[in-house]
């Protein structure tokens, strides 16, 4: 049972798309916009004191974060690939930016190891970000888990036919990776240690909705945003032949979009339990693609809206 997702207060950033946030150590948000800049966002639970300062600009389109220790942060950008963006200087370093020689497109979120491995996924290779939905409509399966080790400069591509591989996190022990699977409406789970390392299986299926980022709290669980709900008549159309499903992608791509009022997020458990669904079925904030925690507080991205939402914790009193 959903119980109801409440935003108590939303944050203009003076931008578009806000697609990925994540928390740093000083009770800020770090967050991407349409426009390339990258933002960090400060006082959030005080309307008085909140600020949103600049801190680098990727000359592209940046998508999933991650930060890292030594203050920097790891960046998919869905025009220039993996990048590694400095947080004092600002100064942006492409990390990979092709995979077998093909430009790397539509990379979409990235989680960094203790031992200095990345991972991220790569959404689709047959439609750039700006036609995501027909992606989701024709259900290409072209979406990717890639791996670059420590020094190296290429990355290594670890699953593949993925249903618009997205959001990613570490389990606690890392012992593996969550990975969200929007088309397939399911999490994934890659392992990295033990007898089943290299091997891939569902973690949780039969999402209530389209899983986008995944962000995991300190000491707590995986947060999943869920963009959107369950489409019935496309599940039907994932079903019909590639020829079908390439003609409606055609349309879709083209037809005016708004998103639906029915938005939400998961918190998961790393044995894979559901420990809260938050859901609104009629959001003012609506196409929710990423959640995490800071300062006492919930807060929500979204790659539609001009800037962030901050909600209670489930539990917490406002």
């Amino acid at each position: 049972m959903a119980t109801a997702l409440s935003p108590r207060r939303a944050v203009p950033l003076g931008g578009s798309g806000p697609e990925d946030v994540v928390a740093d150590s000083r009770g800020g948000v770090l967050t991407g916009l349409e426009d390339g800049r990258i933002v960090r966002v400060d006082g959030l639970d005080d309307p008085d004191r909140t600020g949103v300062k600049v801190v680098a600009e990727t000359g592209g389109r940046p998508l999933g974060l991650e930060l890292l220790p030594d203050n920097a942060l790891l960046v998919c950008d869905a025009e220039r690939g993996l990048l590694r963006v400095g947080l004092e200087d600002g100064v942006v370093r492409v990390l990979a930016d092709k995979v077998a020689g093909v430009p790397l497109r539509f990379c979409s979120n990235v989680v960094a190891l203790s031992d200095g491995t990345v991972y991220f996924t790569v959404s689709s290779r047959s439609y750039p970000l700006k036609q995501w939905i027909g992606d989701l409509v024709e259900h290409t399966g072209s979406g990717c888990l890639l791996r670059l080790a420590p020094g190296e400069k290429e990355p290594e591509v670890l699953l593949e036919g993925l249903q618009f591989a997205n959001g990613l996190a570490a389990s606690a022990d890392e012992s593996f990776l969550v990975l969200a699977e929007t088309g397939r409406f399911r999490l994934v789970r890659y392992w990295l240690t033990g007898p089943l390392a290299g091997r891939s299986e569902t973690f949780a299926d039969d999402l209530p909705g389209q899983p986008d980022n995944l962000w995991r709290a300190p000491d707590g669980p995986i947060w999943v945003a869920l963009a959107g709900p369950r489409v019935g008549a496309l599940e039907l159309l994932h079903r019909r032949g590639p020829a079908v499903r390439r003609a409606a992608a055609r349309i879709a791509v083209r037809a005016p979009f708004r998103p639906p009022g029915t938005t939400g997020v998961l918190a998961v458990a790393d044995d894979g339990t559901v420990v809260h669904h938050l859901e609104s079925r009629r959001a003012r904030f609506r196409m929710v693609t990423s959640a995490c925690e800071s300062d006492g507080r919930l807060v929500l991205g979204s790659i539609w809206e001009r800037g962030l939402a901050v909600c209670d914790l489930p539990g917490t009193v406002g």
